[in-house]
């Protein structure tokens, strides 16, 4: 999956605003934004500054990830500088982010960061871009860890087991992973694009997979919880484990499936609209949805509960003092004739 900023190509391309930023493209074509410094402190317009910007200029000349012409302007009544650096590439891809870098990590340091009393911080299109996805990226492993530790330790405490907590987690987990690949497919490699009706642009919006994640991994919770405490009841009961899944599962089928068909529906309706971020979320919502409420919990979970049998209530000491169950809350029941 590619994460990119989306651009005009958040609109579809047949209405009239995007139509007329086409054609002006066409008519006037132009290179991507530049980086933009912006530069604060005292003497702006003094020569140290005036040298570390004709260093700039000379730097962008023999660089092969900067381009010219590289051009100062004060604002501000002399209090701001930005000095407009156009970069490689086309503004949000690879080559950009590496001129950016070029800029930020070598060029800037050897030439404004030379001269005191100043400051400067590197904004523009292809900043944004990269520094957003940079910030989602530093921040996915925390709220990953936090999502998945929160719902290990509550499915644990309240179903007295270790093996439910992980099955439930690597389920959840392999639907938002179909999910994801169901907006690369369609949304990043355009397939279905006529029928979706919307222009692929080769990337997916970077803030779609996480809040998909925090999403769908509480809706398919919901339903998870909903099943194993049918199955668990059944358990309590004296039932054995083949028999409590097949019967929570018969159980509480009409339910799942319910709940399946309206969420699906919703997000399908939505995924009419002609913005493509609310496009690509609502598909990838309803086709996790349609996946998770069919293959995952209809297929998957007996079947990985089936071959774990007795091993699904497995709890070890430390958990039977914390949750104060010292039989076991789920006890093994001897096969009939084994008594």
């Amino acid at each position: 999956m590619r994460l990119a900023d989306a651009g005009f190509h958040d609109l579809p391309a047949n209405i009239p605003v995007v139509q007329n930023l086409l054609a002006t493209q066409r008519a006037f074509p132009g290179g991507p934004a530049p980086a933009e410094v912006v530069v604060t402190g005292r003497d702006l317009s003094g020569p140290a500054v005036r040298d570390a910007v004709a260093a700039l200029r000379e730097r962008a000349a023999t660089s092969a990830a900067l381009r010219e012409p590289v051009t100062a302007t004060l604002l501000g009544h002399g209090h701001v500088l930005v000095v407009s650096v156009p970069l490689t590439g086309i503004g949000t891809g690879p080559t950009s982010n590496r001129a950016l870098a070029t800029l930020r990590d070598q060029v800037l340091p050897a030439t404004l960061g030379r001269v005191s009393g100043i400051d400067y911080a590197v904004a523009g299109l292809t900043a944004s871009n990269h520094d957003f996805s940079a910030q989602l990226d530093g921040s996915a492993p925390v709220v990953f860890v936090f999502v998945l530790g929160l719902a290990f330790l509550l499915l644990m405490v309240t179903f007295r087991s270790v093996t439910i907590p992980l099955m439930s987690i690597a389920l959840n987990l392999l639907s938002i992973g179909a999910a994801y690949g169901v907006l690369t497919l369609v949304f990043q490699h355009g397939y279905l694009h006529g029928l979706l009706g919307f222009t692929p642009y080769g990337a997916v919006v970077p803030w779609l997979p996480l809040f998909m994640f925090v999403i769908l991994f509480g809706l398919s919770m919901d339903y998870h919880v909903f099943i194993l405490s049918r199955i668990c009841e059944l358990r309590s009961r004296g039932a054995s484990t083949p028999a409590a899944i097949t019967g929570g599962i018969s159980a509480s089928a009409g339910v799942v499936t319910s709940a399946a068909v309206i969420m699906v529906s919703v997000f399908s309706l939505f995924a009419t609209l002609s913005v493509v971020a609310v496009s690509i979320y609502s598909n990838g919502m309803a086709s996790a949805i349609l996946i998770d409420a069919t293959v995952v919990r209809g297929v998957l979970m007996p079947a990985a509960m089936a071959l774990l049998g007795d091993r699904n209530w497995y709890q070890p000491r430390w958990l039977a003092r914390l949750t104060g169950d010292r039989h076991g809350h789920h006890r093994a029941v001897p096969a009939a004739g084994h008594g």
